[in-house]
């Protein structure tokens, strides 16, 4: 089992918290040419099918990929039971901050990791961007349960959900509104371009509390 670290926004740290997110979307650094017959998953059989990695060819004019052309892609985020710890938009508390500093009170530890996604009280404070975000910071811990490759635009409603996005109550189409947030973070043009993606599922191993 290995660790590897992944970055989130502040939303979708909130969406796991709660519960409401298991599963993300990353696109393949490197996609595949032309056509979806230029890509095929690799599957492990033991205990059970699982995809490991992904390869990539040129297709021949009789459908057989040309052997020259084969590239191999494992996933950059693991394989299922490895674990995923979370970076997140975050700061450490300086006791300077505390308006009460000469009795005790209920304010964190000089140093203490805060959190852009439960402590943003939009007063100006300095943030440090989740990339910087150091191991012994992080709150979240993740292990992977699931992983396939599809086109972007294949998601389904039900995997919305699961993205985090939208309500389960609601019978609302919710596929325009992870279109709105793969925009946001990937690009205006990052949707009609319908890349390949991994798609990631996971389980809270540490967290869980807002």
């Amino acid at each position: 089992m290995k660790e590897r670290p992944i970055l989130f926004s502040a939303l979708m740290v909130n969406a796991i918290l709660e519960g409401r997110k298991i599963q993300t979307r990353r696109m393949l650094k490197v996609q595949p040419p032309l056509t979806d017959k230029n890509i095929m998953p690799l599957y492990t059989m033991e205990p059970e099918p699982k995809v490991t990695e992904v390869t990539m060819h040129e297709v021949m004019d009789n459908g057989m990929p040309f052997p020259s052309s084969l590239s191999r892609h494992n996933c950059p985020y693991g394989k299922i039971g490895d674990h995923l710890w979370v970076r997140e938009t975050f700061r450490l508390y300086d006791s300077d901050e505390c308006p009460h500093a000469d009795f005790p009170c209920g304010c964190p530890r000089n140093g203490t990791p805060l959190f852009k996604a439960s402590h943003d009280c939009g007063d100006g404070e300095k943030w440090t961007p989740s990339i910087h975000m150091p191991r012994w910071a992080s709150r979240i811990l993740l292990e992977i349960t699931n992983i396939r490759v599809e086109r972007l635009q294949d998601i389904s409603e039900s995997d919305c959900l699961k993205e985090g996005v939208g309500s389960p109550i609601l019978r609302d189409c919710k596929k325009p509104k992870f279109m709105q947030l793969w925009e946001s973070i990937n690009g205006a043009d990052s949707w009609a371009a319908n890349p390949w993606v991994w798609v990631v599922e996971f389980k809270v191993v540490k967290g869980g509390a807002v």
